[in-house]
């Protein structure tokens, strides 16, 4: 309840299409990452759910490795299987790590923003969705023209996100 919906939408644009539809794990993005590395040996996006990323940010460790990604499925499953989707988002936004040293969307609100995670603007969730790739190179404060862009694009698509599965019943 204390964060902005704008946010919660935007995180499902940029990071999670079908969060309120599968069970974890996303196997049609994660086949696509394989066959990518595989392939044309490009590893450009990690085809992880907010549940793996969930998984990742509680109890794995952080950066990237190949390694991790068969232990993130089975614990995101087994989230999937135990909590509910809002608990899942709740837990990911707030563990997320939106900058160097800055975790959680209420931190990372104010941090950029000046403002508590629950007033963010559309514009604003957008910018933060925006980082969550690369929170150490990407900026929401003073983004660069092609955050900027990828932040549009977020705020674009956010708009018709669906993101009944984490309301509060």
């Amino acid at each position: 309840k204390k964060i902005s919906p704008h946010l919660i939408r935007s995180v499902i644009a940029a990071e999670d299409g079908k969060f309120c539809d599968h069970h974890g794990v996303d196997w049609e993005a994660l086949h696509g990452v394989v066959k990518d590395v595989v392939e044309e040996d490009d590893a450009s996006h990690g085809g992880s759910t907010i549940t793996m990323q969930t998984a990742k940010n509680l109890f794995l460790w952080m950066g990237f490795s190949y390694a991790r990604k068969p232990i993130e499925v089975p614990f995101a499953i087994a989230l999937d299987a135990v909590w509910s989707k809002r608990m899942i988002m709740e837990n990911y936004l707030n563990v997320a790590e939106f900058g160097r040293g800055v975790f959680g969307a209420e931190a990372a609100a104010r941090h950029y923003f000046r403002k508590s995670a629950k007033n963010l603007s559309p514009h604003e969730a957008a910018l933060l969705a925006a980082v969550l790739p690369s929170p150490t190179r990407r900026n929401a404060g003073r983004p660069t023209p092609r955050t900027s862009r990828y932040a549009a694009s977020i705020q674009a698509r956010a708009g018709g996100v669906e993101s009944a599965c984490v309301r509060q019943k």
